[in-house]
């Protein structure tokens, strides 16, 4: 009998941009919160209940910055975010016409074959929105408190997670009686909400002290890192890539520097040490990137099977079992480079959804076991499964929650599949040495380009924008004019415009909605950036100072994983 064995990697990434508004503190959009009631609270449940599961969790230190902001809120019962302001509030029936705008655009945001569909209580409220929409905004007036009370107790049941329905007596009572909910009823679930958030950390901090998760990190506010040192990174996949009218982003490389710096230290702070490896911001990887990561102690990177593809034909590298062994880059031998199965990611991201649990998780199997099946004699494949640990499992029924017990169940019992992590795989002696790469071709997880983030004229007008306020921050922190404590602050609000979320939802192929509220949020933090340096905003961001600061219009916003 063969001693061989498939090392399966599965890596989930946690990550939600900064949706607060950095000049007046409000939290512009709620899905930090209810990814953490619904997702991150079920990953962490399928782990707690198949202890023979392995795997590696990419926590975004700007995630956790807004996990840990959300907890305060809940201990001091000052709310910053309108829709938990609106859970608590006694009197729904006297709110403001802004409030219940706010109520009626948001709570029936979601899948509605999955999270609305499935709850009478919940449809009829939707169908009773839909009738009276019809007629005008004039016949939404008649709603009533009690309308809005149901409304936005049953978004957010809507919202928890199969795992705490199953084991929350409050959650399976409030949606068994579907109706009527109180002001109590509402406290009390605001207090379930507020216990779940507070203890969602230490579980996967439990989960990794016992060994059986990697937890790693992302530089810090999630920048697409080889745009900041170089716009013609763009044009290593795509030759004839629009560029910005900016030649390059200011001091791109340390700030690179200083993103992996502070994602490294803020994992220390939270995890009691730095991580072995990162996931760099949608995978997005160029030779530079490699360099500096490898420099900065990194032993490990992960990214998307098209960066590995167009490397290898840059260099003629004909390995048809490239995916499934680890790299590096010539020159970097101490870092290693894994790469994404784009396939059994993408049918776990998009497919799987549409199965039986039991069904999607024995598919997945078969394909495992055919991977270690065409393996040559003396190689024990590395399979690399990455993707998003929230946006996914709104797509599936019960959240994931059969799939998940029937995957990790099907690989606990599995004598051939062996779930792992790259610091055990780069810990242990037998496994493949990485093969060198002469240099990366410049791309992301993306279809292996970063056209997802510049190009567009939007995307790069965006640039542009963050390159004036770059120079202007370059130069009011290099004079007196700020304090210390100051320019700590606009370093900060600095690193918060650097993510690569902006650039993502700006283009016409994206809701207009969404591109609208990202456009806003992006232009305040600009603007913010600028006060921050005692200067005044351009004209060109003159318009979102002013802006109103919550809107539900980013329904549309959560991404695809």
């Amino acid at each position: 009998m063969s001693d061989r064995r498939l090392n399966l990697v599965m890596l989930w990434h946690m990550h939600q941009p900064d949706y607060r508004d950095h000049m007046n503190g409000e939290h512009v959009l709620p899905w930090v919160y209810l990814h953490a009631l619904k997702d991150y609270t079920d990953m962490a449940d399928h782990l707690e209940r198949h202890p023979g599961i392995r795997t590696v969790v990419n926590f975004v230190p700007v995630l956790l910055d807004q996990i840990e902001d959300y907890c305060a809120q809940f201990a001091s019962g000052e709310f910053r975010d309108p829709l938990l302001r609106l859970l608590a509030t006694q009197d729904l029936s006297a709110i403001a016409t802004e409030d219940r705008r706010l109520l009626l655009e948001t709570c029936f945001l979601g899948n509605h074959s999955t999270m609305l569909s499935p709850f009478p209580h919940y449809r009829r409220l939707h169908d009773l929105y839909k009738t009276l929409a019809r007629e005008g905004s004039h016949a939404l007036a008649y709603l009533s408190g009690a309308y809005f009370s149901d409304l936005i107790t049953w978004y957010h049941l809507a919202w928890t997670g199969e795992s705490e329905r199953r084991r929350q007596p409050l959650v399976a009572e409030l949606m068994s009686r579907g109706e009527a909910y109180s002001h109590g009823d509402r406290l009390a679930l605001v207090e379930l909400i507020g216990r779940t958030m507070h203890c969602l950390i230490p579980r996967y901090r439990a989960l990794r002290e016992r060994g059986q998760i990697e937890l790693s990190a992302t530089p810090e506010t999630h920048p697409l890192a080889p745009l900041l040192i170089d716009f013609n990174a763009a044009r290593e996949s795509q030759a004839q890539a629009p560029l910005p009218q900016a030649s390059l982003y200011p001091g791109g490389r340390q700030r690179v520097d200083a993103q992996i710096q502070a994602g490294m230290a803020s994992h220390q702070r939270r995890f009691g040490a730095a991580p072995v490896g990162m996931w760099p911001a949608e995978g997005a990887i160029s030779t530079p990137v490699v360099r500096e990561m490898a420099l900065q102690g990194c032993r490990w990177l992960a990214s998307g099977e098209g960066v590995l593809r167009n490397s290898l034909a840059l260099h003629g590298i004909e390995d048809p079992r490239a995916t499934y062994h680890p790299w590096c880059l010539a020159g970097a031998p101490d870092l290693a480079l894994f790469f994404r199965d784009e396939q059994l990611s993408d049918l776990i991201g998009f497919e799987y959804a549409k199965w039986h649990g039991r069904d999607a998780a024995a598919d997945l199997v078969r394909r495992l076991e055919s991977i270690l099946a065409a393996a040559p004699a003396g190689e024990d494949p590395v399979v690399s499964i990455i993707l998003d640990g929230e946006n996914a499992w709104e797509h599936y029924p019960y959240n994931g929650f059969f799939f998940f017990d029937d995957l990790y169940g099907l690989l606990e019992r599995h004598t051939t599949i062996r779930t792992t992590t790259y610091a055990d795989l780069l810990a242990r002696r037998n496994v493949a040495k990485p093969v060198a790469l002469p240099s990366i071709v410049a791309g992301s997880w993306v279809y292996g380009t970063l056209s997802t983030w510049i190009g567009d004229t939007d995307k790069n007008r965006a640039w542009d924008l963050l390159c004036a306020a770059k120079q202007a921050y370059d130069l009011v922190t290099a004079g007196i004019r700020l304090s210390t404590e100051e320019k700590a602050a606009a370093a900060r609000q600095l690193a918060i415009c650097e993510s690569s979320d902006w650039f993502w939802w700006f283009g016409d192929y994206n809701p207009a909605q969404a591109v609208a509220s990202f456009d806003g949020l992006f232009r305040r933090n600009l603007a913010s950036l600028y006060q921050l340096l005692k200067l005044t905003p351009p004209d060109a961001l003159a318009g979102a100072i002013s802006r109103g600061s919550h809107t539900a219009e980013g329904g549309a916003m959560r991404r695809a994983t």
